[in-house]
């Protein structure tokens, strides 16, 4: 699993991040600007704004454009609501659904494993990317 983050974190750049909250407080934005800062692109994905740090952002997946490549999708929402989620991504192809720390859903996994889609369940991607950069 560790080579495989590894591989992750270097090949996909265009990062959905659902869940991504407006407030500098909270995890999810903290980590979203930790990846923006290192050269990933954000697609904020929240129904209560529209922009989030001058990025458009979407108030769910199907919203996002064809023209728009997601290749992670890195969920911020409990547990329960992550078999949705990942069905919605499936149209958009993304390469990895990335569950958060204390995100745990076997039946999203399942879902996503059977769509092709490749899953890190219970991890910060900002912190297996800490790790690994150094940073």
């Amino acid at each position: 699993m560790e080579d495989e983050i590894t591989e992750i974190l270097k090949k996909y750049r265009n990062v959905a991040v659902v869940g991504l909250s407006d407030k500098p407080e909270r995890d999810s934005y903290r980590v979203a600007s930790y990846l923006h800062t290192h050269g990933y692109n954000i697609i904020p994905v929240n129904p209560s704004f529209s922009m989030w740090n001058g990025i458009r952002a979407y108030p769910d997946l199907k919203s996002i454009p064809d023209n728009q490549k997601v290749e992670i999708v890195d969920i911020f929402r409990k547990s329960e609501a992550v078999p949705e989620i990942v069905r919605e991504s499936i149209p958009l192809k993304p390469e990895v659904v990335w569950m958060q720390e204390g995100v745990v859903s076997e039946e999203g996994r399942r879902i996503a494993e059977g769509a092709g889609i490749r899953v890190v369940m219970d991890r910060c991607i900002m912190k297996e990317h800490s790790k690994r950069s150094g940073k």
